[in-house]
């Protein structure tokens, strides 16, 4: 259960409320020169890049979805899945139009053991929204916001929404009502407003400013408690 969005005004925020059950999935911050991202302890040991934000401002998240068949892991070299794509592109090892590259080429599948959707976006506020088994949408808007539901075929997903979870529709209210000034604090309330609690609780919140290449989050709801993280500016 998670919640992202985009909101393109005097500066480019991005917001993500990172929210999961720690006894399926091992996570911990992690703060690198050129990435900021939320860790997920994988088989190969390592912790993997799957929610995050590089300092060319690419930031990729994952979202839990109920999956459908045409997205099921395939193998091949026409296939890519959803998390290979989102780590690259978060590592910068892939670009925005690369990205798009690869879901107009390529057949986007879930990892063979977890069913995901993504939202990428980049330091210009392009936002690719990627759906395996289903498609993609490229926009540029005001804003961009997504959850745990198929946003590009409602129907697939509509037999699985939890009930009382109207996340995306009470995110979506607060960002129709904001105007350009829309600040870091403002990207907090709608995070805090959709924060989660209990088994599937919100563990890490982030708001990323392109302008001031900085990162700042929060952990296990403790909205008082905001940490920062600047990325080091390239010397021009």
């Amino acid at each position: 259960m998670c919640t992202r969005f985009v909101y393109h005004g005097n500066d480019m925020l991005t917001g993500f409320n990172f929210d999961i059950d720690p006894a399926v999935w091992n996570h911990k911050v992690i703060a690198e020169k050129d990435h900021f991202y939320i860790g997920i302890l994988r088989p190969d040991g390592k912790y993997h890049s799957y929610h995050g934000v590089h300092r060319n401002g690419n930031v990729g998240t994952l979202l839990y979805v109920h999956g459908n068949p045409d997205g099921s892991y395939q193998d091949g070299k026409d296939c890519m899945t959803i998390a290979d794509l989102t780590e690259q592109f978060i590592k910068a090892q892939l670009s925005f139009d690369e990205a798009l590259q690869a879901v107009r080429t390529k057949k986007i599948t879930y990892a063979p053991d977890a069913t995901m959707q993504a939202m990428l976006s980049d330091v210009h506020g392009r936002v690719l929204m990627i759906e395996p088994g289903i498609g993609y949408r490229e926009e540029r808007k005001r804003y961009s916001l997504t959850t745990n539901y198929s946003l590009l075929k409602p129907e697939s997903t509509r037999n699985f929404i939890v009930e009382g979870d109207d996340r995306y529709e009470r995110a979506l209210r607060l960002l129709e009502g904001c105007e350009k000034d829309f600040s870091i604090s403002d990207a907090f309330t709608v995070l805090r407003a959709v924060r989660q609690e209990g088994i599937w609780a919100t563990r890490v919140s982030f708001v990323y400013s392109a302008n001031e290449q900085t990162v700042y989050y929060a952990e296990n709801n403790h909205f008082e408690n905001i940490k920062k993280y600047a990325f080091q500016r390239e010397e021009s």
